[in-house]
């Protein structure tokens, strides 16, 4: 028997809405560049690489092709960091290649003030210069500080300073679920605050 979908009014998605969303990005993801051909996926450490290996396996079962991945862990890339505390390590930069001439689809969890984005472009510059970089963000929930826009979105919505997303990935969670929370909240199921660091803005 399934497990019953996730009723709790705070959730955006459950496992079975964020599926769907997944498929529909990957097969976004493959239209905006035309196919697979020299497409690469950039996870944002932590749950953007989760996420970024959940989008190539989607679109190898579509293209036949596994996309390249790679990692960015953008901590020290920030413009903000002296402002938000001690963080932890949540896991390495990995790409082994030159980005020269790819096309580039950085992958991020939430979307939300444009500062860890624009850390990833600026960490990204040292590996090279692709022939085009995009944004798929799972999440955009708004508040922008920076010009920038996600060219994939799975799921829109506003919400407020005091609020916060958590997305759950059940590689690292234990189950798929993008819920809202109060800005203050524990993290009970070892969500952001693993990921990059409670507090921080994406």
């Amino acid at each position: 028997m399934s497990p019953a979908p996730d009723t709790d009014p705070g959730t955006l998605l459950d496992a079975r809405a964020m599926d769907r969303t997944l498929r529909r990005m990957a097969d976004e993801i493959v239209e905006l560049n035309d196919g697979s051909d020299a497409l690469v996926l950039v996870g944002i450490q932590r749950r953007g690489v989760q996420l970024a290996d959940r989008i190539a396996n989607l679109i190898s079962e579509r293209e036949g092709i596994v996309p390249r991945r790679g990692a960015l862990d953008i901590t020290l890339y920030r413009d903000d960091l002296q402002t938000v505390g001690p963080r932890p390590v949540v896991g390495p930069t990995n790409i082994p290649w030159a980005m020269d001439g790819a096309r580039v689809v950085i992958i991020d969890d939430v979307l939300y003030t444009g500062r860890t984005v624009r850390a990833a472009l600026d960490e990204l510059a040292d590996f090279g210069r692709p022939a085009r970089i995009a944004l798929a963000v799972l999440v955009d929930r708004g508040g922008r500080e920076l010009p920038i826009h996600a060219d994939v979105v799975g799921k829109r919505v506003e919400l407020g300073p005091d609020q916060r997303v958590d997305v759950l990935i059940a590689e690292l969670d234990g189950r798929d679920a993008v819920v809202v929370m109060p800005k203050g909240a524990p993290p009970g199921d070892g969500t952001r605050d693993v990921g990059r660091g409670r507090g921080m803005s994406a």
